[in-house]
């Protein structure tokens, strides 16, 4: 598989290094390097290059919601009032502010925006609630208690 966006193509082994790092971010260089068939500094080179296009924007730790009193998930259809550049700059301001939205997309359907949040419990849910039906230009909001999560990741595929 190759893939090309302005102008630079992604050979075979640029996929596999990215595809190898969004797995395992700690991965040494010589491991990776290791991994995708070629000597460490090549590997090295090559990282740093995905890097400075910004193929790779940035490494993280997957951390425990669970363990961090955050595992209460919800997610949120929201619908505005009327569809305009202002109502849409005023929402995304007023989402900003909310730290237990941890997503935020913009669609296209029957409603405007779907929301992912994050709380402790529905206490929490209940307060976060107040906060968005209060924002500017919200008409209505159906919430979706997530009971079980099935599958989760947030990589992008790779096939050959």
């Amino acid at each position: 598989m190759t893939v090309s966006i302005k102008t630079r193509v992604l050979d075979r082994i640029d996929l596999a290094i990215l595809d190898t790092l969004q797995k395992n971010g700690r991965i040494s260089n010589v491991n990776l390097a290791n991994k995708v068939n070629l000597s460490p500094s090549p590997c090295l080179d090559r990282v740093k290059k995905l890097e400075a296009d910004g193929y790779i924007e940035g490494y993280f730790a997957k951390l425990n919601a669970e363990k961090l009193n955050q595992s209460l998930v919800s997610h949120v259809q929201v619908t505005l009032e009327k569809s305009t550049t202002d109502v849409f700059t005023e929402f995304r301001k007023y989402i900003f502010a909310i730290p237990e939205v941890v997503t935020c997309d913009m669609v296209a359907g029957g409603y405007d925006y779907l929301l992912k949040i994050r709380v402790a419990d529905m206490a929490q849910y209940r307060e976060v609630l107040g906060d968005l039906v209060d924002i500017p230009g919200v008409a209505t909001h159906h919430t979706y208690m997530v009971i079980e999560n099935i599958k989760q990741d947030d990589g992008i595929i790779f096939q050959e």
